[in-house]
């Protein structure tokens, strides 16, 4: 790489950086809150997408169930961060009368870790799987997550059922809280702008653990697996244990993900975490380019925010069709047919990686 292609690269960076630090402030000043709030979700896809990207991506595993994991960190935060187990439980209420409320960094390492080991647990019995058998357990262990958190809300009330738990605690980032408005200079600060900047920390931080992920010894291990598992095991490599690795490291990054959902919504419930979010997220990161990051980013990105665009394009046509087709139909609609169309004219995808290995492109 020359000097001068360096300097080129860098200025292209920094300019990057210089917009995406002010896209929400423009954003905000032109009274579009709404736009900020659909950018702090699809960073959250974002994070979700190069969490699964571990698992599709490097590892080879097709996982249907990724959303599972976002729901352990979501709800793990809506109970310890929140009133409901004081509310619900006698004893909690002795001991916390006003609820718990534990710092939320504190548990963020708690759902990453749990949502770890939930993640393991789901590929040890997955091991001699592949393909699509391995799509099917993973998704039906998706579903038995979001079941038991539709109904464990009796004879115990544990996650109050499909009312969902609300009330939750927002951040606090050295001792400024995000849900509330903050003023610097005479300007204000939405709080969907300061969770907006919070997201796209997490969102650098995935993307350089993904980086030293992919370059690592560990990193290349997976995508031998992914390239001919048998091969892989011939040359002396622990499979079973690679793979482990791989589902609970993806699931750190839903479990983090989930802690961040619920601290912005500050109400989570069953129907966040549904089948449908899961495919959504697995599109994201075939649409982009399996495997490669800077693909995952595009197609978390477009995908989270073309449901929004098409909801301008959805209400004309339902008005051509005398309402015969709603707008969330027609929306669903096109979204599908835009994906299908993708596909058809980059089967690697929309960004994908220069090299591609054998099952990359057999997929």
């Amino acid at each position: 790489m020359t000097k001068a292609h360096a300097s080129r690269q860098l200025i292209l960076f920094l300019l990057a950086a210089v917009a995406v630090m002010a896209l929400p402030i423009l954003l905000q000043m032109t009274g579009s809150n709404s736009w900020v709030r659909i950018l702090d979700i699809a960073l959250l896809y974002v994070l979700l997408a190069l969490g699964l990207n571990i698992v599709v991506g490097y590892a080879g595993l097709l996982d249907l169930g990724y959303i599972a994991f976002f729901a352990v960190g979501g709800y793990l935060f809506a109970m310890l961060g929140s009133s409901h187990l004081s509310d619900t439980f006698p004893a909690f209420a002795a001991m916390f009368p006003a609820g718990i409320h534990l710092s939320i960094w504190l548990v963020m390492l708690l759902a990453a870790a749990v949502a770890g080991v939930v993640g393991m647990l789901l590929g040890a019995p997955t091991l001699k799987l592949r393909g699509d058998y391995l799509a099917i357990v993973t998704l039906g262990f998706g579903e038995i997550i979001r079941i038991f958190l539709l109904n464990m809300d009796r004879p115990i009330n544990i996650t109050n059922g499909p009312k969902g738990i609300s009330q939750i605690d927002s951040i606090s980032v050295f001792g400024v809280d995000l849900g509330q408005r903050l003023t610097i200079g005479g300007f204000t600060f939405q709080p969907v702008t300061l969770y907006y900047y919070l997201f796209l920390f997490f969102v650098v931080l995935a993307v350089i653990i993904s980086y030293r992920l992919e370059r690592s010894r560990i990193g290349r291990a997976w995508m031998a697996v992914r390239e001919d598992e048998i091969a892989a095991k011939a040359m002396g490599l622990n499979t079973r244990n690679l793979k482990l690795m791989a589902f609970g490291m993806g699931a750190t990054f839903g479990g983090v993900s989930g802690v961040l959902f619920a601290s912005f919504q500050r109400f989570v419930s069953p129907e966040s975490f549904s089948l449908m979010e899961s495919v959504m997220v697995v599109a994201m990161v075939v649409l982009g380019g399996i495997g490669h990051i800077p693909g995952v980013i595009l197609g978390a990105l477009l995908l989270a925010g073309l449901p929004e665009l098409l909801r301008h394009v959805a209400h004309p046509l339902t008005a051509m069709t005398d309402g015969r087709l709603a707008p969330e139909i027609l929306r669903q609609l096109l979204i599908a047919l835009a994906m299908v169309v993708v596909m058809l004219l980059r089967p690697k995808g929309l960004w994908p990686a220069p090299e591609h290995g054998k099952s990359l492109n057999n997929q």
